[in-house]
């Protein structure tokens, strides 16, 4: 099947208010974990995992961090305006990083909550007691506007600035501001790079307690990024898969990362997240054209929506990543950043992972369609047992381990 025929109402199943976790437990690895494998299926719990996964295998984690991205603005007149930060203006800066140290001004892509409130160009301010910030628009999209932030603490980088005046941007499903709480626990325990504007929710439920133990179990950890974008929440609004632009994210390849994916990838790798699978297998696909001499677009976006379904050509996974690293050897470069805009769905087969440890998603979204493509429409009887077994659903909610 072409995925571009797929139909999205295909991927509905029915999910009420109730059933979504609106605050995370007490315990993260206390959460609930439905495992399948060969057809069998199992109740389980994230503390539990060491006695589930097999020793010398290794599990992948998305490090990217969840920065306050939400900025609660007002006009002259006194209007509230909310400014949702996605991510920085490409054309200005090549890694996020980069824009996150930004000092006096940036450059940022946003999205506008009341945008017929904020008519004219007139700049509006966010002030606290020791910051004053002014947003000024530069351009508008069809989906969101290019904004130039300034501040008065020239001193200060945009990282700080969104530390000190910003919110936790929690999904809106969730109905709800976020709680002095959720600066903490909606964060991996082992986040570090900055750049995220949505939480790479399957390593919610992992501790330093339960980390530790499963490298008691001889089971290794390792890490790389993706900054998660708006666009996971954004659901499909076509009729099929091929109206349907996927968004784009950045995407990390660091040299001795890869090194380590490399060496976890004979006995076997375990995807913590759909964002850790969507690097694993975009990182696959670099190597395919840097193998096969294909040119990428290092500076925009390096695996386009539909790539992976034009090739013919098959390539070994090692010999992908090899030629990412042998790429940046020959290139004297530790690490590049660029995009990916990869679309996971039937009839594609991971190339990298054995296993995925995810969340349960939204109807209807490239996510589920993502987990359909590699286990099947069986998604269909797992995810209404859940149902019926009063699992939480979606960010702050249980989650799946899944055999490939």
């Amino acid at each position: 099947m072409n995925p571009k025929q797929l139909v999205i109402s295909a991927f509905d199943y029915p999910l009420s208010q109730e059933d979504i976790a609106q605050y995370p437990l007490e315990q993260r690895d206390h959460s609930k974990l439905l495992v399948y494998k060969e057809k069998t299926i199992a109740h389980h719990f994230y503390y539990q995992l060491p006695e589930l996964l097999p020793s010398d295998y290794t599990l992948v984690f998305n490090e990217s961090k969840v920065v306050h991205a939400r900025l609660l603005f007002e006009k002259a007149s006194g209007g509230k305006i909310e400014l949702f930060c996605l991510e920085p203006d490409a054309a200005r800066y090549s890694q996020v990083p980069l824009a996150m140290q930004e000092k006096g001004s940036v450059y940022w892509n946003v999205l506008v909550g009341g945008a017929n409130k904020w008519k004219n160009e007139d700049p509006i301010f966010l002030k606290t007691t020791e910051l004053t910030i002014t947003a000024k628009k530069i351009a508008r999209f069809d989906t969101h506007f290019l904004i130039e932030f300034t501040w008065d603490q020239a001193s200060w980088s945009f990282a700080e600035v969104l530390q000190h005046a910003g919110n936790i941007p929690l999904p809106p499903y969730m109905q709800r501001s976020a709680a002095i709480d959720d600066a903490t626990r909606y964060q991996t325990v082992y986040a570090k790079a900055e750049g995220s504007v949505a939480a790479p929710t399957a390593g919610l439920h992992f501790t330093e307690r339960l980390l530790e133990q499963l490298r008691q179990k001889n089971i290794h950890t390792n890490f790389l990024q993706l900054h998660v974008g708006a666009g996971t929440f954004m659901p499909v609004k076509s009729s099929t898969l091929d109206e349907h632009p996927m968004h784009a994210e950045w995407i990390v390849l660091d040299k001795n990362q890869i090194q380590n994916i490399l060496k976890g990838l004979a006995k076997g790798l375990i995807a913590v997240g759909t964002t850790s699978l969507r690097s694993l297998e975009s990182m696959y696909w670099i190597g395919y054209k840097l193998h096969f001499n294909i040119p990428i677009d290092w500076k925009g976006v390096a695996v386009e929506q539909w790539f992976a379904y034009e090739q013919e050509k098959e390539l070994d996974s090692s010999a992908a990543l090899r030629a990412i690293i042998d790429y940046l050897e020959v290139n004297k470069l530790e690490f590049i950043h660029t995009k990916t805009q990869i679309l996971i769905a039937r009839p594609y087969k991971a190339k990298m992972a054995k296993a995925l440890i995810t969340n349960f998603h939204q109807p209807q979204s490239t996510l589920l369609v993502l987990v359909d493509a590699l286990i099947g429409e069986v998604w269909k009887e797992l995810y209404a047992l859940a149902l019926k077994n009063k699992y939480r659903f979606l960010s702050y909610g249980d989650g799946c381990l899944f055999w490939l």
